[in-house]
């Protein structure tokens, strides 16, 4: 079954990695930078800012270190356990996938895809009652997960593995942001 899993995954991956071309090449290598994102933070951070004031937004901010803290850290531990190597990587069909970017790190599962999703998921449960169209803010995960695939760094499961853990450790750094929340904010939570 494993087995069966494991080659369903790499046949997924070159179809989606086929996908690409040379004119999107950059595109694909901006979105991947995590710098790139800074204009995205910025209009997130100013709009909670507005919602809840500086000082709760310095502590949902220092909730959103910890957290990013923690999955990195997972991530590379379930890296150095599992030992998988990346598409880029991968022997059998690195001669004929697109391969933008090369990693010699291992492949499972995606800090990229685990850390956004964490970040979504935190934000989303903390603000989903005062922002509208709050569920768009997993297009950012989607998009930015999709990369790595492009890239030619990840296989799908390395994604929907990291999004599934993300997501997890996401919600639940949003109770024990709640709990905390209303023992420091007590009238504000």
């Amino acid at each position: 079954m494993l087995d069966w899993i494991l080659e369903l995954d790499k046949n997924i991956f070159i179809f989606l990695n086929s996908l690409g071309s040379e004119s999107f090449d950059g595109l694909w290598l901006v979105i991947t930078r995590q710098t790139s994102w800074i204009p995205f933070f910025l209009i997130i951070l100013y709009l909670i800012y507005k919602k809840i004031g500086l000082k709760q937004s310095l502590f949902l901010l220092l909730f959103v270190a910890v957290l990013i803290t923690f999955s990195d850290q997972i991530t590379n531990v379930f890296k150095r356990g599992f030992e998988r190597q990346r598409p880029c990587n991968n022997p059998e069909i690195m001669s004929f996938i697109r391969i933008v970017q090369k990693r010699d790190s291992f492949s499972f599962f995606s800090g990229h895809a685990a850390n956004t999703m964490a970040v979504a998921t935190f934000l989303y449960f903390i603000f989903k009652n005062q922002f509208k169209y709050l569920g768009f803010l997993f297009i950012w995960p989607l998009v930015f997960a999709y990369s790595r695939i492009y890239l030619g760094l990840h296989y799908p499961t390395d994604i929907l593995s990291g999004f599934l853990f993300g997501a997890v450790s996401g919600f639940v750094m949003f109770k024990i942001y709640k709990a905390l929340q209303s023992k420091f904010f007590p009238t504000e939570a």
